[in-house]
Formats: structure tokens, sequence, C-alpha cells
């Protein structure tokens, strides 16, 4: 089972900090969203490390992913495999750290042209604004890292691939070449829509990626965006749902699975046909903050799909790891799942 799980995106050190709407205001956020950091953004990664209460954790999205499905699996360790450009500095140090506590096997491709990719998570009430700044993550070079033998046979091991929609900015070539051979393999490819600005403004790549996916990932918010970019006419969930399922597919051994989350509705997914699944109930004032719930998610359902679980039974480690982590700040989480 090691390196059965293969992701490959953008580490980024998360820097979370408690902010008002003011804070929101002044640099034009929505309280819920997340964007690529744009020049009027440096003066906020100033600002928000002087806050008094600052946190850093080791994320990104694809990372924090692995990182909860190895959580969720335990034992055996190193059971994910994890890709991503990293500078040569401090904050790349703390996320090998991270990685190695978290026991996922990580090979980054570290280079010193820009530093390591930071992350402000803005925190509102139970809201999260989310800024990336990619710098080193924006490096990630195909020929320098994915083609090379020794890391493309660690992608050969595995069986379920997984990557956020996030890294179609940085390099959707090296998406294709891991997409390709899990369709030729007849292995499991993983894509989530990430935000709704990769469907708006990088529909390009997706559109190039879809034929490979057999699992695609995203919330209600990117589903929309998604449904509207592609004309599909439709603004019901159900129907987004399984107009997407029944896009072109390459490897027809197997149908595409569509899994829509909606933070406490249900989630959506096409299991034979369009099905809902409850998510398991939290008071309001249990949650700390929503902050790497999507993520969890995923994390949960990929370590219900590395040990081929049917399903429903991964969309229900899915629920229960996304439960966790809204109780905790960023994407962290205890010692040892309670899951049964």
């Amino acid at each position: 089972i090691e390196n059965m799980l293969f992701g490959m995106g953008n580490p980024l050190l998360d820097i979370s900090a408690v902010v008002d709407k003011d804070f929101l205001d002044k640099f034009g956020l929505k309280p819920n969203d997340q964007i690529l950091a744009e020049d009027k953004h440096k003066a906020l990664f100033d600002e928000i490390v002087k806050r008094t209460k600052v946190e850093y954790h080791a994320g990104g999205s694809t990372q924090n992913s692995v990182k909860i499905a190895q959580w969720m699996i335990q034992e055996p360790h190193k059971v994910a495999t994890f890709f991503g450009c990293i500078g040569s500095d401090r904050f790349g140090e703390i996320l090998k750290t991270k990685a190695e506590e978290a026991h996922v096997d990580a090979h980054y491709y570290e280079q010193n042209e820009e530093p390591t990719g930071t992350c402000a998570a803005c925190i509102t009430g139970d809201n999260r604004s989310l800024v990336a700044n990619l710098a080193a993550a924006n490096c990630y070079k195909k020929e320098k890292h994915l083609d090379l033998d020794s890391n493309w046979e660690l992608v050969e091991k595995a069986k379920v691939y997984y990557i956020a929609g996030f890294f179609l900015t940085v390099s959707p070539e090296s998406i294709l070449k891991v997409a390709k051979h899990a369709s030729d393999k007849n292995k499991l490819f993983c894509l989530n829509l990430s935000a709704p600005f990769i469907s708006q403004f990088f529909k390009e790549p997706l559109m190039k990626v879809m034929p490979y996916v057999d699992i695609l990932f995203g919330n209600e918010t990117e589903a929309a965006t998604f449904a509207k970019e592609l004309g599909f006419e439709t603004d019901d969930i159900a129907e987004i749902a399984k107009k997407t399922q029944n896009l072109p597919k390459v490897n027809t051994k197997r149908q595409r699975v569509v899994v829509f989350t909606q933070g406490k509705d249900d989630t959506v997914a096409t299991v034979g046909r369009v099905t809902m699944f409850p998510v398991v109930d939290i008071d309001q004032n249990d949650i700390v903050d929503t902050n790497g719930a999507g993520d969890a998610f995923v994390g949960g359902f990929l370590s219900a799909l590395v040990q081929e679980q049917a399903l429903e039974e991964c969309i229900r480690a899915g629920h229960y790891a996304a439960n966790v982590i809204i109780r905790r700040v960023g994407c962290t989480f205890p010692d040892k799942p309670d899951y049964h």
C-alpha cells in the first residue's frame, strides 16, 4: 500500500489569522473565497503576520488532502506520495518537516529563484478568505522533476491519483501526463474544481484534462460556475452533476463519478444515479473555522478509495474528516481518527 496514492500540487505554508471586515474590505476580499495574490495584496502578507495570533501550518490544497488521507489510514506510513515545488528557505524547511511528521512521502522540487509559496487565510467568524502567493509553487517544471526516472517510478507505483484544480495554473502538462497514465492503466484519476476562478480563467486546460477524470470533486459554488462556463443552463446541483458525469471520457471502463459538497447541506454524488448524502450534524458553535474542510473531505474520501471501499463508504469517510477539521483552526487534526 506504500505510495499507493499520488498527489501533485502547490505546497504552501498557511498563515492564518482572525481578521475583521475592515481588513477584508481594505484588500477587496470576499469573506468566503480563494484567489491568487496580485500586487495589491503584497501589503496583506506583511500585515497579517503582525497580527496578535498568527498560526503557521503546512498547507496547499492537494498536500492537505493527501496528509488527511494518510492520517485516516494511520498505518502503514507513506501511503501517499506528494510532488510540488518549494524554495530553499525556512518556510520550505518547515514544509519538509511537517510532511515528514504527517508520514507523507514528499518529493519536492527545490529551486532558489522564488521563495516557498504562502497562503494567507483570513478568518472572519466561520468564513475563510484565502489569498495564495504561489511564488515557488509556480516554478514546478515537468522536465526537471516529474520526468526524472526515479520520480516517474513513484507515479507508476500509485493506483489512485489526486490533483487539485489549482495546479492547472502551474503545470497543466504535468497533470495531463499523470492523467493519461492513469487512464491507460485503468487506474483512478481524481481532480478538484478547487475555485470558481479555475473554471472561469483556466477553462481550456481544465477541459483538456476532463476526459481523463474518473472522479471530480467540487463545492456548490464551483459547480455552479463550472455549469455556467459550460453553458449547462441549469442551477440545479443534481442536474449539474449528471451533465458533468456525461461529459466525454477516454477510459470507458469506468463511469465518471461526480461529487459536489454543499457545506452543511447534503453532498450530491453520481453513484449510479444522482444521490444525496447527508453530512454529519454539527452544532454551529462547535465550528472553529471552515478552512480546509473541502480538502479534508477529499482526504477522507481518498483514504477509503485507496482501500477499495464502496463509494458510499468513501463519502462517509469524507464527511467524518471534514467534521473533525472544522472544529479546529486551519487544516489540522488530532493524533488519531476516531472513525469506525
